[in-house]
């Protein structure tokens, strides 16, 4: 059996759902299936079965296909950090931080850790499905990338397109992507899904015709828009939630500081219809809420100096409602931060936090990522933490009055979700596969 790699004719155009969700089909017609990304661009991550840290995307891929998490489901991680910086993680750890260019130019020395990891997955089963990254042909880095042509030049994998109608201009971007792309990888694609459509399916009925005879590019399927809150990626897919909410639900506002991180902690909060959360990205009043949540963080001091900034560090040190901080939030909430191994700053930086813990944030130089069971406020979670910041005093959590933080990722997650989460997936996927030629992707793939 060929394996597959899912091209997105421009960003954002939905390849992580429907690497999922191809994935999914192809699982259910009874081959053994694995989720693959070679290199993820995201502050959001989780912590695998084997310890190892990878991006949401290809971690939810995986829970999806109930197969094992590992970073070979995503062996290149980057994780923005100061200015032109990013944290570059390799196979599961923290290797470095790296300049952006500093890192193009020695992308090379990356590929057998990618081969590698495709290698394993490959040995294992019938068919990997290649999340691509972006869109595979910006001419000027084609050359520095690894999750569309390297992987598809390297494996001679299938490759299907993907294009978001949505944004506009879908023909200019699968004529045009197509077209741009290496003579052998043209000969390998199986065909275009044009993605997110609203409304009226047939009124694309033209444009089908118009992609298949003049383009000569099979349309595999037009997918309806359908809101899907779970997996959330990036701050893109986090503006497209949609919550039911009943009345007199619990409000909730989560801090959206700049470089918030794990969005997927609130899939749980955004299920619940007795919950109304609202992202708060600037100075508003937080008195009528009746919970405030600082959430994690890539760049926890840089955070904190925008709470500061922008008048909500002053505002939440006033509150008398439950505040809960989650990771980088949690870290917040202490009397100091101190940073003397350079994490997040060139410089060995201290600064005052939200004082409400009697303990110091230090910043230690080797990262803690941890899967475990835990009991915090009451109940027990199966939860996971990455953090390099740490508390002699609390190392896991604390609960006060109004205030609770924990380092663990996780906390609302619960059998009711789970629940919820099996459901929804299901219904999604059933949804596409009522709308796609499953048996020319077979026909092409076995």
């Amino acid at each position: 059996m060929k394996n597959i790699s899912i091209f997105g004719t421009s960003s954002d155009a939905g390849k992580s759902t429907i690497t999922f969700v191809i994935a999914k089909i192809i699982q259910e017609l009874g081959y053994s299936v694995a989720p693959f990304k070679a290199q993820n661009v995201s502050n959001n991550a989780k912590v695998c079965d084997d310890h190892s840290e990878i991006a949401v995307a290809q971690h939810f891929q995986a829970e999806v296909l109930n197969v094992p998490t590992s970073y070979h489901n995503n062996p290149i991680l980057l994780k923005s950090g100061q200015k032109s910086s990013a944290s570059l993680i390799v196979n599961g750890k923290v290797v470095a931080s790296k300049d952006v260019r500093e890192y193009y130019r020695e992308l090379d020395g990356l590929k057998p850790a990618v081969k590698e990891a495709f290698e394993y997955l490959n040995k294992r089963y019938d068919c990997v499905v290649c999340e691509g990254a972006g869109s595979p042909v910006e001419l000027n880095l084609m050359e520095k990338d690894l999750s569309n042509i390297y992987i598809a030049s390297e494996f001679k994998t299938k490759i299907i397109l993907v294009a978001d109608i949505e944004k506009g201009g879908v023909f200019a971007s699968i004529w045009g992507v197509y077209n741009l792309l290496p003579k052998p990888l043209r000969d390998n694609v199986i065909g275009v899904i044009v993605n997110k459509f609203r409304g009226d399916i047939t009124l694309f009925d033209k444009g089908i015709e118009i992609i298949e005879k003049e383009f000569k590019i099979p349309v595999l399927g037009v997918l309806p828009y359908v809101p899907f809150n779970l997996g959330f990626e990036d701050s893109q897919s986090l503006m497209n939630y949609k919550q039911t909410i009943h009345a007199g639900a619990k409000r909730i506002a989560v801090i959206a500081y700049p470089t918030m991180s794990n969005y997927n902690d609130f899939e749980a909060l955004i299920a619940d219809p007795n919950s109304a959360l609202e992202f708060v990205h600037n100075n508003i009043s937080l008195k009528s809420f009746d919970q405030v949540i600082l959430p994690g963080s890539k760049l926890v001091i840089n955070d904190l100096l925008w709470l500061k900034e922008n008048g909500l560090f002053e505002q939440l040190q006033d509150l008398d409602i439950e505040i809960l901080g989650i990771c980088g939030g949690y870290q917040m909430m202490f009397q100091n931060i101190i940073d003397l191994e350079g994490i997040e700053a060139k410089e060995k930086t201290s600064i005052k936090g939200l004082g409400f813990i009697d303990d110091d944030i230090i910043f230690q130089k080797e990262k803690i990522v941890k899967k475990a069971s835990y009991r915090l406020f009451g109940k027990t979670i199966n939860g996971f933490e990455i953090h390099h910041g740490c508390s002699q005093k609390y190392p896991i959590s604390y609960e006060n009055l109004n205030i609770k933080g924990t380092f663990v990722h996780g906390l609302f997650d619960d059998i009711l979700f789970e629940e919820y989460k099996k459901k929804t997936i299901n219904s999604f996927v059933e949804i596409m596969k009522n709308k796609l030629d499953v048996s020319t992707i077979m026909n092409a793939i076995t």
